[in-house]
């Protein structure tokens, strides 16, 4: 693989109750475990930023394509769900659900932009076959 890009990101504090910044500064921000997970909340968590960086790039990965097959993706939209859950063992583990919207296209040829995007993502690809992922055309 030729390396296009590359970008560092640092944390700080104590993991989920820290601080995340990238060496540029564009992004810095604190993060907190969430209530659901007997945490303070009130700043991002992991999960968040995992949600917001795949739906970018899946939606990215989306407009690309659409775009080559001539397809309409104008107010398309891509909304991922990221779950934290525990395996048996004691590890745990993410699940993926992308919903992906695109008002004008048809159908199928929605379905096919969808397909070629999930091969295409460079988060599906670093995901694929390491998490479960769906992906669905609403």
């Amino acid at each position: 693989m030729k390396t296009l890009y590359t970008t560092t990101a640092v944390a700080t504090g104590d993991g989920r109750n820290g601080h995340v910044q990238t060496t540029d500064g564009l992004l810095a921000t604190d993060v907190r475990t969430p209530l659901e997970l007997g945490g303070t909340g009130g700043a991002t968590n992991p999960e968040q930023l995992f949600a917001a960086g795949y739906a970018a790039c899946f939606h990215s990965a989306l407009k690309l394509v659409a775009g080559a097959d001539g397809v309409d993706a104008t107010d398309s939209e891509v909304v991922a769900d990221v779950s934290l859950g525990a395996h048996e063992n004691g590890a745990f583990g993410l699940s993926v659900a992308l919903e992906v919207t695109i008002p004008g296209a048809e159908r199928k040829a929605a379905e096919k932009v969808v397909v070629r995007a999930h091969e295409v993502c460079p988060y599906s690809n670093a995901t694929r076959g390491n998490i479960d992922v769906v992906v669905t055309v609403a």
